[in-house]
């Protein structure tokens, strides 16, 4: 199996009262770090922002979502490059990750007051207050803009089928996917943690200048938590749809912003939990 995310491993397989020993495969859980530098070179200022853990894959990506999401850059001109950060452990030189700031970005580095401890569960569970959870949009989510088609949203699953290559040989990934107005996929991301997921699919739209998604709609594979609507309304998406259920401080949020959040799509159905008039039926 050549996939980056997946790893082979002998198991012992129990069908009632008989065992045999095979082999299965695992999504890759590692965790990257993701350095801030500033300067000219590498020799110049840097800060240790964040561990995340993820599935290896679209990291620049990844690491300009979050960077993005958190509020920390707004425009893809701030980010001058990427590089790989060698370790004294070899094996681990692919896990530390440093975005390259353009000049003048040095005050960046003093935003930066604590780290990020993020796991592949949790999005927000390195914030070092409740006052720090939320973040402020550069972007306004315009009232009732745009209308989409009721039929096209129970079209979204089946139209991730056949793209989440890791999920179909593991089983155990997220997967978040962006669609233009028409119901068009733009980008689809698989990670361990759902947030990573969106971040990714977030940070390919940023690196393209793509932002505001003001007429894009944000699928997701699992639950609708409050750290994915915010990152959603981070990015100006009008719309976000959800395999699972939301959260009542997703449901929130998603209200306050004007965002249209719907849950349980699948089997022909979903609910709309806010935003209704963005939907036609």
């Amino acid at each position: 199996m050549s996939l980056k995310g997946v790893a082979k491993r002998e198991i012992l397989k129990v069908t009632g009262r008989k065992t045999q020993q095979v082999n299965d495969l695992l999504a890759v859980e590692e965790p990257l770090e993701i350095r801030l530098e500033s300067g000219l070179d590498a020799a110049g200022s840097y800060e240790n922002l964040t561990v995340t853990m993820r599935t290896p894959g679209h990291d620049e990506e990844l690491a300009v979502g979050f960077l993005f999401t958190e509020g920390l850059i707004s425009e893809p001109q701030q980010v001058r490059g990427f590089r790989l950060v060698k370790t004294r452990h070899s094996e681990a030189r692919e896990n530390v990750l440093a975005v390259q700031l353009e000049e003048g970005t040095e005050d960046l580095l003093k935003k930066v007051k604590r780290n990020f401890l993020t796991t592949s569960a949790c999005g927000v569970c390195g914030k070092a207050s409740i006052e720090s959870v939320q973040t402020s949009s550069q972007y306004e989510i315009l009232e009732s803009i745009p209308v989409f088609d009721a039929e096209l949203l129970h079209g979204l699953p089946d139209k991730i089928n056949g793209y989440q290559s890791v999920f179909d040989c593991t089983g155990g990934l997220h997967a978040a996917a962006l669609f233009n107005a028409a119901g068009e996929l733009q980008f689809l991301r698989e990670d361990i943690g759902r947030h990573n997921a969106v971040d990714k699919v977030i940070g390919a739209a940023f690196l393209q200048d793509l932002l505001p998604l003001s007429e894009s709609i944000l699928l997701v594979s699992g639950r609708a938590g409050f750290e994915l609507v915010q990152k959603a309304v981070m990015a100006g998406i009008p719309v976000m749809a959800a395999v699972g259920a939301p959260s009542s401080l997703a449901v929130q949020l998603a209200a306050e912003a004007g965002m249209t959040l719907a849950g349980f799509l699948r089997n022909g159905q979903f609910n709309v939990y806010c935003g209704a008039e963005r939907l036609k039926t």
